[in-house]
C-alpha cells in the first residue's frame, strides 16, 4: 500500500468518525431541547395553577424536592423571627439579602425565604413592620435546598456568612428540629413596606439546545463532504 492511499484511508476513516459522532450529538441536543421545552411548559403551568397545600410531613422524607420544584403552595403558621438567617443575594433591586425566617406549622417547621431586604435593612430592627406577629397564611413556590454555598464562596455558618439557601445547614446553625428539606419562596402578596420584598424568585432557563444542534449538524454535514470529496476517483496521471 502507497503512503498517499494509507493517508487518504485514514483521512476517510477520520470523516466517518466525525460524521457519526457530530451527527450523535446533534440527535442528543434536539433531545434535551424537548425535555428542556417540557420542563419550561411544567414550570410555567405550576407557576399559573391555584396553590395546593404543601406535601405532609409523612412525605418529606419521600419527597424528590427537585421534581416538584416551583410547585405552588401555600401554608399557615406563625413565624419565629428571632431565627431568621440573612442570605447573600444579588437581585434586578441590586446587592442584599434574603431573609429566611422559620416558620411553625402544625406539620412542623418550614423555612420561609420572605424575600429580599437592601444592605440598610438587614438589621430587623430597621423593618420592625415586617416582623409580623401571630399567624399568617403564606403562598409561594416550593424550592430545593441549596447546600453547601456558592462557587467558590462556601456557607460559613460559624461567621454568619450564608451564600446559599441550605436547609439542612441553616436548621442546625440555629437549633431547628423537624424542618422540612425544601423552602418556600413567599410571593409578592407577602411583601412589607420596609421589606422583606416577596415575590421575586427569578423562573428562568436557558434553553441554546437549538444552536448547539445546528452547530453539531453542521459539522457532521462537514465531514460527511468530506467523504464525498475523498471517495471521488482521482484521474490518472499523464506522463508527457
Amino acid at each position: 500500500m502507497s503512503a498517499g492511499r494509507g493517508k487518504r484511508r485514514g483521512m476517510l476513516a477520520l470523516c466517518l468518525c466525525g460524521t457519526l459522532l457530530f451527527a450523535a450529538l446533534g440527535i442528543w441536543q434536539v433531545q434535551r431541547l424537548a425535555w428542556k421545552r417540557d420542563l419550561i411548559q411544567k414550570v410555567e403551568s405550576r407557576i399559573a395553577a391555584p396553590p395546593v397545600a404543601v406535601p405532609a410531613r409523612g412525605n418529606w422524607a419521600e419527597l424528590d424536592a427537585h421534581e416538584a420544584e416551583y410547585r405552588r403552595v401555600q401554608v399557615r403558621g406563625a413565624f419565629r423571627h428571632e431565627r431568621e438567617t440573612l442570605v447573600d443575594a444579588l437581585t434586578a433591586l441590586g446587592p442584599g439579602s434574603w431573609v429566611l425566617t422559620p416558620l411553625d406549622t402544625a406539620d412542623g417547621t418550614i423555612l420561609i425565604n420572605r424575600g429580599f431586604v437592601p444592605p440598610a435593612r438587614r438589621d430587623a430592627r430597621q423593618r420592625q413592620a415586617g416582623q409580623v406577629p401571630g399567624e399568617v397564611t403564606i403562598t409561594g413556590l416550593l424550592r430545593p435546598s441549596e447546600p453547601g454555598g456558592r462557587l467558590l464562596r462556601p456557607n460559613r455558618p460559624a461567621a454568619e456568612r450564608w451564600f446559599s439557601r441550605d436547609v439542612a445547614a441553616i436548621a442546625a446553625a440555629r437549633g431547628l428540629p423537624d424542618v422540612a428539606p425544601f423552602f418556600i419562596d413567599a410571593d409578592a402578596a407577602s411583601s412589607v413596606q420596609d421589606g422583606p420584598h416577596g415575590g421575586m424568585t427569578v423562573v428562568r432557563f436557558r434553553n441554546a439546545h437549538l444552536a448547539y444542534a445546528v452547530t453539531w449538524f453542521a459539522l457532521a454535514a462537514l465531514c460527511a463532504a468530506g467523504l464525498v470529496v475523498l471517495n471521488r476517483p482521482t484521474a490518472p496521471r499523464t506522463v508527457s
